[in-house]
């Protein structure tokens, strides 16, 4: 269930990212740890690699942007990352980024049962997802892809 303050804590995350060169990607508020932790996810905006030094640097306006608003009563610790490996690709920038890297794709055949394919991603377009598997191209229709997840070179 999420928290009664994440609609009115993303607005001011996403406009204070904006403002920093950074799309807000995700924002978790986590009560059950001591203190509560408010966890921001952003990705520049220009396609680069977040960097360490980029978290640090976004940490204090997005601070002082939560402080400002004041709607956290209680101690809270603010993280700043990036999504990271692991992650379902999503949109098109994603597939962009994530081309040539090892993906599982699940899908579902023409009986309708669920069926996975690892293999390096080629492209997404608006009919196929294209994967290489083992040199060869397998086309799968987009309208039967239910998730495209990155994973580890050795699958």
């Amino acid at each position: 269930m999420p928290h009664p303050l994440l609609p009115d804590i993303t607005p001011v995350a996403a406009s204070t990212a904006a403002a920093h060169g950074f799309e807000l990607v995700e924002i978790q508020i986590l009560t059950h740890l001591q203190p509560m932790t408010v966890r921001v996810q952003i990705r520049c905006t220009d396609g680069s690699d977040v960097s360490l030094d980029d978290c640090a640097g976004f940490s204090g306006p997005m601070g002082e942007a939560l402080e400002s608003q004041a709607l956290l009563t209680e101690a809270y610790v603010l993280e700043i990352s990036s999504p990271g490996i692991g992650e379902q690709l999503q949109s098109d920038r994603d597939f962009q980024t994530f081309r040539s890297y090892p993906v599982e794709v699940l899908y579902r055949d023409d009986e309708g049962r669920e069926q996975r394919q690892q293999g390096s991603l080629l492209e997404r377009n608006a009919d196929h997802v294209q994967v290489n598997v083992r040199g060869r191209i397998k086309r799968i229709a987009r309208a039967s892809v239910i998730s495209v997840q990155l994973i580890s070179p050795t699958g």
